[in-house]
């Protein structure tokens, strides 16, 4: 992934006072003698061991010393120009603590790619989903999303955030390790009143999956724990517990389809979230505020269900993008 991303992303990252850091995870493949050898002028950040992607952000950036974060994927293809719209943007919209590229797939240049297309929303129950993809559902890329628009979430493949409020917040939650910590980030930074938007002036092709493959049980695992811990820490006390009451039930019922297909390793991987779940909300203190603010991005159905009931058509048209 280095070799192959990193000097595209020195090459065209070219907006003044900006610099690029790595932070290692504890790699052993060789991966920091090659950016000392070709590239000695980038900082590395070295960690024992692999503290996952939002515990390696958060250790990394208490040493960094900047008005703006852009947490950047290893698999990212960047073109000439990429970081100035979104900086721009950031610095006009002092109300934005949060945005995001156009994020493309690198494989087929014309389709978004999965994780963030052109912005995040969430649904009642807590899927995510995106302008562009619903569950796996991709669109091309046909100019419907060319215009600035807030969102609910940002993706963590490429995320621009304001360091004060990065701090703020604490970070992303180390107990994540991976996936929906994005989210996860963006919600609370609603809840603070700060606003979360995609820019897609500037645009971006990711690989995705370089990391954990899309059919991993231990991604599966990740996303169905992430996802009520979510929940459990943002949604006002009056909707929470029947919120997540109602999202146990579907989790047990696509748990039901993994155990009547012979999927073992997927049933067994929400039956282990769920009992996480139960664990880790112990130690956690939910949000205080008693409302939903700043509802901008949120889908107050089930995306699920009206995606199917439309016969996979559903588009940005819609969904009123």
């Amino acid at each position: 992934m280095l070799r192959k991303y990193l000097p595209t992303l020195v090459c065209n990252t070219t907006l003044k006072d900006s610099f690029i850091v790595i932070a290692d995870n504890g790699s052993t493949d060789g991966s920091l003698s090659y950016v000392e050898a070709t590239f000695p002028e980038i900082r590395i950040i070295r960690f024992d061991r692999n503290y996952g992607f939002a515990g390696g952000y958060n250790r990394a950036l208490r040493e960094v010393d900047a008005d703006y974060y852009v947490l950047l994927n290893s698999d990212m293809e960047v073109p000439d120009g990429w970081l100035d719209p979104l900086v721009s943007f950031m610095e006009s919209n002092p109300q934005v603590g949060v945005c995001q590229p156009k994020v493309l797939s690198l494989t087929e240049k014309d389709s978004f790619e999965y994780a963030g297309a052109a912005g995040g929303y969430i649904d009642r129950y807590g899927y995510p989903f995106c302008r562009g993809r619903i569950l796996s559902f991709i669109e091309k890329d046909e100019g419907q999303y060319d215009t600035p628009k807030e969102c609910f979430w940002a993706t963590g493949a490429c995320m621009v955030v304001r360091s004060s409020l990065f701090h703020h917040l604490g970070g992303l939650d180390d107990s994540f390790f991976a996936h929906m910590e994005e989210i996860d980030f963006c919600w609370r930074a609603k809840l603070l009143g700060y606003q979360v938007w995609c820019v897609p002036q500037s645009k971006v092709y990711h690989l995705g999956g370089g990391t954990l493959p899309n059919n991993s049980p231990h991604k599966l695992y990740l996303n169905y724990r992430n996802n009520l811990l979510m929940l459990y820490k943002n949604l006002p006390e009056s909707i929470r517990s029947g919120r997540i009451f109602a999202r146990l039930c579907l989790d047990g019922a696509s748990a039901a389809v993994y155990l009547l297909t012979f999927r073992w390793s997927y049933f067994k991987a929400v039956i282990r979230a769920h009992t996480d779940y139960r664990k880790m909300k112990r130690g956690i203190e939910p949000s205080p505020v008693e409302e939903e603010r700043n509802n901008v991005g949120y889908y107050p159905h089930s995306i699920i269900l009206q995606f199917f009931l439309s016969g996979r058509k559903l588009r940005y048209g819609g969904l009123r993008f």
